[in-house]
C-alpha cells in the first residue's frame, strides 16, 4: 500500500459495491482539489499527501475499470 494512504489497497476496493467506490472516487477527487489549493496559496504542510490522493484516485479507476472490463468481479450482494 502507498504511503499516506487512507487504507485504499486494492484488496480494500475489492470488497466495495461500485456505488461506494464512486463515492470514494468523488471524495479524494474533493480532496485533492482542496490539496491543490493549499499548494497553490502557499499552506500546504504534506506534500507527499498529494501524491498519495492521486494514487487513491489512479486505483480506484483502475479497480472500476477492471470489473467493466470483467477482470474483476463486484463483491455478491449475497449478505
Amino acid at each position: 500500500m502507498a504511503v499516506g494512504s487512507k487504507g485504499l489497497a486494492p484488496s480494500d476496493l475489492d470488497g466495495f459495491t461500485d456505488e461506494k467506490l464512486v463515492a470514494e472516487l468523488d471524495n479524494a477527487k474533493k480532496e485533492l482539489f482542496n490539496l491543490r489549493f493549499q499548494s497553490a496559496t502557499g499552506q500546504l504542510e504534506d506534500h507527499g499527501r498529494l501524491k498519495a490522493v492521486k494514487r487513491d484516485i489512479a486505483r480506484i479507476y483502475t479497480i472500476l475499470r477492471e470489473r467493466e472490463l470483467g477482470i474483476r468481479t463486484a463483491p455478491s450482494a449475497s449478505k
